[in-house]
């Protein structure tokens, strides 16, 4: 079972950017080669699937399509990249995306 924790400083820019939107972990194969070749990366979502499922955080839900859910570790981090504007995502064995984007679809 996959666990999110979400620093006070991710927390602080996901509500500023979110609105009424949903934040989604997804798992980009787009141009990567295969489909287990992948990135992680936030995108905020009007909408969500029906594969969607809710992820268990500290504060907002993140949603994950369940068939990625094997491409991810069960305890992560996302937290903010100083100076970047962009995220991190992060377990205590690796750095999963040092520089997370968060788009909107």
């Amino acid at each position: 079972m996959v666990k999110i924790t979400i620093t006070e400083r991710a927390i602080e820019q996901l509500r500023r950017v979110r609105g009424n939107k949903h934040v989604k972990l997804a798992y980009d194969t787009d141009d990567c080669g295969c489909a287990v070749n992948g990135v992680p990366m936030l995108l905020l979502v009007e909408q969500l699937d029906e594969h969607d499922v809710a992820i268990e955080t500290n504060d907002m839900p993140i949603w994950m399509e369940k068939h990625r859910l094997i491409f991810f570790d069960e305890q992560m981090t996302i937290d903010v990249v100083d100076g970047a504007g962009c995220f991190q995502l992060k377990s205590p064995n690796q750095i999963l995306n040092a520089r997370m984007s968060l788009m909107e679809r």
